[in-house]
């Protein structure tokens, strides 16, 4: 059995994305075997493309899907072909079948849809894991978001103010400062137009936890921005440069810098995370978080989601919509 998937050629840009027919793989004991509806678009999958393949990634990128459910493993006892589900796979997401480890699999809430469950997997595990295990936040702290309209800043928006955390955060553009602002975000800041750090301290805020996805372009004001014991995780390495930091400024304030991987994560930590989802996250969906879709594309257009990701105009998510 075959099918269509979009695989990376060599190292590049989005033209490097070219379709291919592969066979549709088989599940392992403890794997289920999805037959994609719909694949996110992420920008770690931008990062992937330009390095080109490897040994140790798929040369099918993407890391979450939604679908049903179209074969189990030996050791899967609680999936039935056809359940409609969504997960976070290790790639092999642009395709019309992906497989995904059983604990990473989640249900589709009753009040979505495929393509709106589409949105969650990775945004849901990146969120919760990087604030509340990296960052181990506590009741009542604040957060600081950066690209508050991206899918992450959407869904972590979404999910601080439901759990009682004021949350601020930062945009590109006075459309989008709105639109966090819509979603929940008691203050939000154009980084293009304002030192949102120098407002921040007029105004008498500040950050215990800072989630950064700017690959350090906002050191000296996320320093200027944190709470005394405050953390800032980030979650790019930007261009792999090192990350310039006045040790001064970080001991005045007993700050933590840190980040995170979550496709390298250990599957023990990710299955902690699952749990967590099922029981934290989940029931809030379709209720307190709702998934924000700025435009799908047909596979067969991935190069230009690609193209779409990287220019950062977009808010919400970018979905590939997949027929088997």
């Amino acid at each position: 059995m075959h099918q269509e998937a979009i695989v990376i050629s060599r190292a590049g840009g989005p033209e490097v994305l070219v379709s291919e027919n592969r066979p549709v793989p088989a599940p392992g004991p403890d794997d289920v075997l999805i037959q994609v509806s719909w694949a996110g678009v992420n920008r770690h999958d931008c990062g992937q493309r330009s390095r080109g393949p490897n040994d140790h990634e798929s040369d099918v990128p993407g890391l979450e899907v939604a679908g049903r459910v179209h074969a189990v493993g030996a050791n899967v006892r609680d999936l039935a072909p056809g359940t409609p589900v969504c997960a976070l796979v290790d790639g092999g997401g642009y395709a019309q079948y992906a497989l995904a480890h059983r604990a990473l699999v989640l249900p589709v809430p009753d009040s979505l849809t495929l393509e709106q469950a589409a949105c969650l997997p990775e945004a849901a595990f990146t969120v919760w894991y990087n604030f509340f295990s990296v960052a181990a936040m506590q009741p009542g702290e604040t957060a600081l978001i950066h690209g508050g309209t991206s899918g992450i800043g959407v869904f972590a928006i979404q999910l601080l103010r439901a759990l009682g955390h004021p949350v601020y955060a930062t945009s590109g553009s006075d459309e989008k400062s709105a639109f966090a602002q819509s979603l929940g975000a008691s203050r939000v800041f154009n980084y293009r137009t304002e030192a949102f750090a120098e407002i921040m301290a007029r105004e008498g805020l500040a950050a215990d936890v800072v989630l950064d996805m700017s690959g350090g372009r906002h050191t000296e004001q996320n320093l200027a921005a944190l709470a005394y014991g405050g953390r800032i995780v980030h979650l790019s390495g930007g261009s792999g440069a090192p990350l310039q930091a006045s040790l001064r400024a970080i001991m005045q304030k007993e700050a933590r810098i840190t980040g995170s991987m979550m496709r390298p994560l250990p599957l023990d930590r990710k299955m902690r995370v699952a749990e967590a989802l099922r029981t934290r996250v989940w029931p809030l969906l379709g209720k307190e978080i709702r998934p924000v879709i700025q435009r799908t594309y047909p596979l067969s257009q991935a190069a230009q989601a690609h193209r779409d990701m990287e220019t950062g105009d977009h808010i919400g998510k970018l979905l590939l919509e997949v027929r088997a």
